[in-house]
């Protein structure tokens, strides 16, 4: 029986997806958990798999075309098999995608040819990311004017961006000086005595910036991050962890997991211990549903990454259940594919908790916004030597600051600060995320 690839839902607030790239043409053998085709959400580059193994009989999804959550993409079926009955109708493209249906048959000649996230256009042979592909038609730029900076003359976001900034900038007009006015006859009246006017401010000096379009990704951000800054009534718990007997574990774990090639990190230790203390506070691992609290069965941790266009988030699923050897060796996977774009389905989304680490950027402490539908979002600083008085002593100890961020609808101060110290306290005595 043929089986019907869908667009899937990476995230609660996904509706729709880009193709980007088939990685496998009609006619071709697929397995079961293979990649076939790379897909845009708002905020990354997503692999897909195969659902089933057999032969990929049709594609119905072009690549640059836009397709609901749910609506059928492609079609695997064993060889031969009719797919008639089963064949559904191309999937509605949102507004900008489809070609318009006067198009000359010689139109094909430029239809994009995407291998690997990157448009190869007609003989032009005209090379463009997908991103660069999208931003260029959003904003009516003929590609074969933009002059491309990546590797073979591929044309990158920032190549278009650039182009876009040039259009953008104000054209100064110059002025034909005015002709001098021609004597008044003597017989004209005197000029009445007119009292100065306020000499207005000088304008600016210079040409002003170009104003940079939001990207996909950004506006998502923008539209999540107001919506939960709204909707989400936060309150804001620090506390100070002394890091010393953690990163001294930590040399050991990784000198024993050396020929492994095994690094495990800070945040990997934050990730273990906010896990486990999860266990104990089901609160802080529950969202608010209206008109109850939904508390959930697993602890999914979401962990935010840096992209080049913005932040992502990754999820570490079951993290209670895994060592610390199984979390850093997931995240620094995740992690890649997240940057190179190629993050799969299950890397994305479903998370129950976040955790957002700027430590490896110097900063001393900062207040992060719950990343909805969570409860509470975890903000990690730098763990740097400070002076502390240690049994009247003043000594020095490697500190870190935690802020736990939460939703006053789901939980309070009393709560929150239990569940922070439980994480603080598996932090200080780090032999208990190991046993």
């Amino acid at each position: 029986m043929p089986t019907n690839i869908t667009m899937p839902q990476m995230g609660f607030d996904m509706t729709e997806g880009t193709i980007a790239a088939w990685l496998k043409k009609e006619g071709d053998m697929v397995t079961r958990g293979e990649p076939i085709a790379e897909i845009e959400t708002d905020k990354t580059t997503i692999q897909i798999e195969a659902f089933a193994s057999g032969v990929l009989r049709k594609i119905i999804a072009q690549p640059g075309q836009r397709v609901p959550v749910g609506e059928v993409i492609a079609i695997i079926a064993e060889p031969g098999e009719n797919l008639e009955e089963s064949t559904p109708a191309p999937p509605a493209q949102a507004q900008g995608t489809s070609a318009p249906a006067s198009q000359p048959p010689t139109a094909a000649l430029n239809a994009p040819v995407i291998a690997s996230g990157t448009v190869v256009e007609g003989a032009d042979r005209i090379i463009a990311t997908p991103v660069a592909r999208r931003i260029a038609q959003e904003h009516g730029i003929d590609l074969r004017l933009v002059k491309g900076s990546g590797p073979e003359g591929r044309i990158t976001k920032a190549d278009v961006e650039a182009f876009l900034a040039t259009m953008q900038k104000p054209t100064l007009a110059v002025s034909a000086p005015a002709p001098e006015p021609a004597p008044a006859p003597a017989s004209v009246a005197p000029t009445p005595i007119v009292p100065p006017q306020p000499v207005p401010a000088p304008a600016p000096s210079g040409v002003p910036g170009a104003k940079q379009p939001l990207t996909r990704m950004r506006q998502t951000i923008a539209a999540r991050m107001v919506a939960s800054k709204q909707q989400v009534p936060h309150f804001y718990i620090t506390v100070s962890v002394e890091m010393d007997a953690a990163l001294a574990l930590r040399e050991q774990i990784n000198a024993a997991l050396k020929s492994e090639g095994v690094k495990v990190s800070i945040n990997d230790m934050v990730i273990r211990a906010a896990a486990l203390a999860l266990r104990r506070f089901p609160n802080l691992n529950a969202s608010f549903a209206g008109d109850g609290i939904q508390q959930h069965s697993s602890v999914n941790i979401g962990v935010a990454v840096s992209v080049p266009d913005g932040l992502v988030t990754v999820t570490v699923r079951d993290a209670d259940t895994k060592s610390l050897k199984q979390i850093s060796q997931e995240m620094v996977a995740l992690a890649a594919r997240a940057r190179e774009g190629k993050m799969l389905p299950s890397d994305y989304g479903g998370q129950t908790f976040t955790i957002s680490n700027l430590g490896m950027y110097g900063v001393d402490n900062f207040l992060a916004i719950v990343n909805q539908p969570d409860a509470a979002i975890l903000a990690v600083a730098t763990a740097q030597p400070m002076p502390v008085v240690r049994e009247g002593q003043i000594v020095i100890r490697t500190m870190m600051n935690m802020t736990l961020s939460g939703d006053h609808r789901v939980t309070d101060g009393a709560e929150a600060a239990q569940f922070l110290n439980e994480v603080k306290r598996l932090l200080e005595n780090p032999w208990g995320l190991v046993l």
